[in-house]
């Protein structure tokens, strides 16, 4: 071994003597959940008060994964686990950006950019979704609109199917789904929430569940000759003297009347 050699490993050392002893270190307790969360193997969350009370938040560098109601953290932890096969960390403190998603649902007019984690969902759940996503607040469609906007008209059943398996409710708006005869249908945190986040957005359900037993399924202007889905924000601006009523698609083009641009009624 040639001096040089004698001096290199003398001033290794005490380097080698550090890295020894890194095997008797402990990571700090915070390390293991924030690496897992970043390389989306393990979801941060938190419990957060909603519209619809408190409700337990999960989110990874992906995107919002999970909105559940749990009894309690470890309720939440359990189910979580049992649904995605990941583990979750409780959080320090919830993001700004999420808690302000949040707080959107309750007042303002204009939805925040979100990201979501979707991944176990199939293609077409996912295109539900995400086609569920462009309902305006205080609007609805029905499961017929969002089957015929993916490409897929005769998979209404699968659109339901698809909206109950929606693992962030609330800011995917699978609320604002409804049956064509007006009536709100299920959702994951039952019927009475449904209706009370309409009616909190505007979308008035008393008022479409009576559409629907009328029979009526789009209004009509007689100036535009336009027909819109009844929430659509360009039909409430029509004034009942100029309001017309139609069963069907196939009778408001018989009438010489074209869809909505914005609604896209058929």
């Amino acid at each position: 071994m040639n001096e040089m050699t004698h001096q290199t490993v003398a001033e290794l050392r005490p380097l080698i003597a550090g890295l020894r002893g890194l095997a008797d270190a402990d990571a700090p307790a915070t390390l293991r959940p924030r690496v897992l969360e970043r390389l989306a193997l393990g979801d941060a969350y938190a419990q957060l008060d909603t519209p619809l009370g408190p409700l337990f938040v999960a989110y990874n560098r992906l995107g919002v994964s999970a909105v559940l109601r749990a009894a309690n953290a470890a309720d939440f932890e359990r189910r979580f686990r049992a649904r995605f096969g990941r583990p979750t960390y409780a959080a320090a403190a919830p993001p700004a950006w999420l808690v302000r998603a949040l707080d959107w649902r309750e007042g303002a007019r204009r939805a925040p950019r979100l990201r979501f984690d979707l991944r176990g969902l199939s293609e077409f759940e996912q295109a539900v979704l995400r086609k569920a996503l462009e309902i305006p607040r205080g609007e609805v469609r029905p499961y017929a609109w969002i089957a015929r906007e993916i490409g897929q008209p005769g998979a209404v059943r699968a659109v339901g199917a698809a909206l109950g398996r929606n693992p962030v409710p609330l800011l995917i708006p699978c609320h604002r789904v409804v049956r064509s005869d007006g009536q709100t249908g299920g959702y994951a945190f039952g019927a009475a929430a449904k209706r009370a986040l309409l009616t909190a957005e505007g979308a008035g359900p008393a008022a479409l569940e009576a559409l629907g037993r009328a029979g009526v399924r789009y209004h009509g202007s007689d100036t535009t000759r336009i027909y819109c889905h009844p929430t659509c924000r360009a039909a409430r601006r029509v004034s009942a003297a100029h309001r017309v009523s139609f069963r069907s698609a196939t009778e408001a083009a018989a009438a010489g009347y074209r869809p909505c641009k914005l609604c896209r009624p058929a």
